[in-house]
């Protein structure tokens, strides 16, 4: 691997963002391999859990850790690193760094030293999900985790539910029965979705049907219940996001006479299905 920088004027030091399998150990890419063999150093999410991934794959380079609890602190030191001519590479537990996984201070901190970043693609959860999942993939959105707290997802998902693009969502094991339950509430019941479960793994399963049928489902078999979730929502139907915005603002209209415009607005989009932040703003 040539020690030269590839964009002029930068600093002889690199940093790789290496995506790695979301499962599957052999969906390393040849050139991702190849890039972790010969850098210096890698900082991993977890360095133990990535010692398998290594290992699997003969590659000897030394780990440090950077997660979201020492980034700041361990970002510093590895761009000091780079700047005196090392080259890193950064890997997530699993799937493409950044995408709901940390390390977007260190890219930022590299930028912002003249250190040249050099993405090595590969896979991400949503995106396997997506093409998959035969919902329309032209045009989606990447919510990532919803919030943990019901309240405060359900607040997000009314926030959606004028989405027209397909939503995409990652979830636990521990909150996917509580998290289908609430779109099925926000979202309603004949939405179209998928669940993806334990994607390239040994039990990868795709479930598809409403909302509703995938919520039941999924209650339903405790093995549904396990590993790593993406969920994919269709997105709303254009026609029917205007009729319920219609009908939600006329609601507000009648309530804001005698309600504050915040309660006015959240009762008009409980009432209507009309997104509560469009009503409020209207």
């Amino acid at each position: 691997m040539s020690r030269h920088a590839d964009t002029p004027g930068a600093v002889d030091g690199k940093l790789f963002v290496v995506a790695t399998p979301i499962g599957h150990l052999d969906d390393l890419s040849a050139r991702a391999r190849a890039t972790l063999a010969e850098v210096d150093l890698i900082a991993a999410e977890d360095t133990r859990h990535s010692a398998a991934l290594l290992r699997h794959h003969g590659i000897g380079t030394r780990c440090v850790a950077l997660h979201e609890h020492n980034e700041h602190e361990a970002s510093a030191e590895l761009v000091r690193r780079m700047l005196a001519g090392e080259r890193i590479a950064l890997i997530s537990d699993a799937g493409t760094p950044l995408v709901s996984d940390p390390g977007y201070r260190l890219v930022r901190a590299a930028r912002a030293a003249g250190i040249a970043v050099s993405p090595i693609p590969g896979a991400c959860a949503a995106i396997a999900a997506l093409s998959a999942a035969g919902l329309a993939s032209d045009r989606f959105v990447f919510e990532g985790f919803l919030p943990a707290k019901s309240a405060a997802r359900r607040a997000r998902l009314q926030d959606l539910r004028a989405e027209t693009r397909t939503l995409i969502f990652y979830e636990s094991s521990h909150r996917i029965v509580e998290s289908l339950r609430d779109l099925v509430l926000e979202l309603g019941d004949e939405r179209k979705a998928v669940v993806a479960r334990e994607l390239t793994k040994q039990f990868e399963t795709l479930l598809d049907g409403s909302l509703a049928e995938l919520s039941q489902r999924v209650a339903a078999d405790a093995n549904q219940q396990r590993g790593e979730f993406v969920v994919l929502v269709s997105g709303a139907d254009d026609a029917e996001v205007a009729a319920k915005l219609a009908d939600g603002r006329r609601i507000y209209a009648i309530l804001s006479a005698e309600l504050p415009p915040s309660r006015a607005a959240k009762l008009a989009a409980e009432i209507t299905g009309a997104p509560r932040k469009a009503l409020y703003a209207g």
